[in-house]
Order: structure tokens, then C-alpha cells, then sequence
């Protein structure tokens, strides 16, 4: 009986984590003229939120915040996803690596 009562339970917490990882939020932020489109993005407190960078720009751009920890180069006309969070409610920075002086933007979370 005790045999069967931790495969059990293991098969139960992989469901419930798979139903959790579906329900996560997503967002998409555009680079666009080195401009973040929108430049202040809103998510959720608490909550994992998947997040698309999408570059509409010919060049490259690192997509980079020290304050949520991320770091990924978006090829030029490319996309990429970061898994953002869960975070506690505050005011994020991020900003284009490569055109940092220019390309800067905010992550409010709520």
C-alpha cells in the first residue's frame, strides 16, 4: 500500500504543476526604431509571466534587466521568450544592451 501512495502523490503534484504552468500569464513587448513598443509594460505580482521580445529592427538588440535578472540577444527582424517572476509588486527597469543610452523601458508590477 505504501508503495503505491508516493508514485501516488508525485503523479498528483506533476498534474497540478502543469495545470499551474498553463495558467501563467504572457506578454509581448516590440522593438521597433530601438524604441520598446509599449515602453511601460504591466504584469501581474506573484505570477510567472512568459514574456515575447520581438525585434522589428534589421539589428540586433540584448534585451537586459538587472532588476528581474535577464539577459538575451533578440536577432535582428527575431523573436525571443523570457520566463519573467514571479516578482513582487514594484517598478522593474530593462533596456537594450547594445543601445542602452536610447532604448529603455519599465516593468510595473501589480
Amino acid at each position: 500500500m505504501q508503495r503505491l501512495i508516493l508514485p501516488f502523490i508525485m503523479t498528483v503534484a506533476l498534474l497540478a504543476g502543469a495545470a499551474a504552468w498553463a495558467a501563467d500569464d504572457t506578454a509581448e513587448i516590440a522593438l521597433k526604431d530601438h524604441q520598446f513598443v509599449p515602453q511601460v509594460l504591466t504584469i501581474p505580482a506573484g505570477k510567472q509571466v512568459k514574456l515575447t521580445v520581438k525585434n522589428e529592427d534589421a539589428t540586433p538588440a540584448e534585451f537586459e534587466s538587472h532588476d528581474f535578472r535577464v539577459e538575451k540577444v533578440v536577432p535582428g527582424n527575431g523573436q525571443i521568450v523570457v520566463y519573467i517572476g514571479p516578482l513582487q509588486a514594484g517598478t522593474y527597469g530593462f533596456f537594450d544592451d547594445f543601445h542602452e543610452d536610447t532604448t529603455k523601458g519599465k516593468l510595473v508590477v501589480k
